[in-house]
């Protein structure tokens, strides 16, 4: 197989799960509301079928990558790209919530698969030379899916109901399959042979858990017992990972990386502050404002066509300005942003709406493409597979403590029931007080992103 057929076929795949994956996740909030009518759910449950997602992804994602570098990234993408198409096609087909839930789970193991080896796999296939243009198509396909999920899902929904959004994403995974099996006519597996931390995934997968179902279920003493949980497994993942001699993560990067460590927790609060809103919002419009999914999704595009059109500028300006700067800048307008969204009541305007809207996507574009230069600025080039792994988890472990803190807000305010008319002042209440804490958070983060210190020029 020649390099240039080799390169297509690599940029292929990745501009296919790279597109397919944030399609999937956006698109999936604007057919929830639908969903819940039509099985009759409360929000608590409703928040599970994002959640359940996201925490299998979480969960699986960091031990993904390993297996790939043990197995072959090539098998572990295809079996997780066929595994993300077959789940997505079973929860179209779903004659219930629970097998929603299930097919949602799976979604997230196959995710986690994808995520930990499609990045890798371009990177393997280009050289230096010519791979920052391969990754620049690779982001744009990231932010174009996330553009285009709001409004095709609020379409799909509104004429094929929530079993459209999940058919969307089935033809385009057996289009990269068959690819990956009859056009990527080469394997890598760096670490064949070695062992497997089976171990240190366990206490990084019961961390995980006990976190999350803590944050749900919060603030009730079950909850507060399950986040202790969680946060016990996390020290003696730490622990364990520094004294086994094949890691599944070397958290020495962790520990003695300034820049690297605090890059990573601003990227963690920035996806916790920010990931929830599109779900939030959807319930919003379409509940007390009235809003079709289709119109819905139209106004919830705002945020993230600014996200695609700032970052790759924000990308070129951190080559000349401290990364640290202009990150910190972003997360400081996406601070503002959310406040802006914790004044919303009955009686909010579109135009507002959009306007905080468009100020979050600013923010998250102006933030993201520096703080990703700054983690990868701060490893030497043998560890570009560990940070890029770290930034896949660092995002799903945020989209997934911002869900548990909407879920957490829904409990609260409006309880295990189904959402009426009756209910729309607590759902409001939920929202507000959901806005307020991903706000704080991000100026938390704004601490955090200038606390890792200045990278070295050149």
């Amino acid at each position: 197989m020649t390099d240039s057929s080799l390169q297509r076929a690599a940029l292929t795949l990745a501009v296919i799960s790279s597109f397919v994956t944030p399609v999937m996740a956006s698109a999936v909030n604007l057919a929830l509301p639908d969903l819940g009518l039509r099985f009759a759910l409360d929000a608590v449950t409703l928040s599970w079928v994002q959640t359940g997602y996201l925490l299998s992804t979480a969960v699986c994602v960091v031990p993904a990558g390993r297996l790939g570098d043990i197995w072959g990234r090539k098998k572990m993408f295809t079996w997780g790209m066929a595994g993300f198409g077959l789940a997505s096609l079973l929860a179209c087909l779903a004659p219930s919530i629970v097998v929603v839930l299930v097919a949602r789970v799976a979604q997230g193991v196959g995710s986690a698969m994808v995520f930990a080896t499609g990045m890798a796999i371009l990177s393997e296939a280009y050289p230096p030379g010519q791979r920052g243009r391969a990754l620049g198509i690779n982001v744009a396909a990231i932010y174009i899916g996330l553009s285009l999920g709001p409004l095709l899902g609020g379409v799909l929904t509104h004429y094929l109901t929530w079993r459209g959004v999940f058919a969307l994403v089935v033809p385009p995974s057996a289009l990269a399959v068959w690819v990956a099996v009859y056009k990527l006519d080469a394997e890598w597996a760096e670490a064949k042979g070695e062992p497997f931390d089976l171990v240190g995934s366990f206490f990084y997968a019961l961390a995980l858990v006990g976190l999350i179902l803590g944050l749900t279920r919060m603030p009730t003493w079950a909850g507060g017992g399950l986040a202790l949980v969680g946060l016990a497994f996390l020290w003696l993942f730490g622990w364990w990972e520094g004294k086994t001699q094949s890691p599944v993560f070397p958290v020495h990067l962790i520990r003695t990386n300034r820049p690297f460590a605090f890059s990573s927790l601003a990227a963690l609060i920035n996806y916790a502050a920010i990931f929830a809103v599109t779900f939030l919002l959807s319930l919003y419009l379409q509940r007390v404002k009235g809003f079709d999914a289709s119109m819905a999704g139209l106004i919830l595009v705002a945020q993230p066509v600014m996200q695609a059109m700032l970052s790759p500028l924000a990308g070129r300006v951190s080559d000349r300005v401290q990364p640290r700067l202009v990150a910190s800048l972003g997360m400081g307008l996406t601070a503002l942003g959310l406040a802006g969204l914790a004044l919303l009541d009955a009686q909010s305007s579109t135009i507002y709406i959009v306007a905080c809207l468009m100020l979050n996507g600013i923010g998250f574009g102006v933030f993201s493409s520096p703080n990703m230069n700054a983690i990868m600025s701060s490893v030497a080039p043998r560890y570009y597979g560990i940070a890029s792994g770290t930034v896949a988890a660092m995002r799903m472990m945020g989209q997934m403590v911002s869900m548990g803190i909407a879920a957490s807000m829904l409990a609260i305010f409006v309880g295990q029931v189904q959402i009426t008319p009756a209910s729309y002042p607590a759902l409001l209440s939920s929202l507000q007080a959901t806005f307020i804490i991903c706000c704080l958070l991000c100026v938390a983060g704004i601490f955090a992103s200038l606390s890792r210190g200045e990278l070295p020029k050149g």
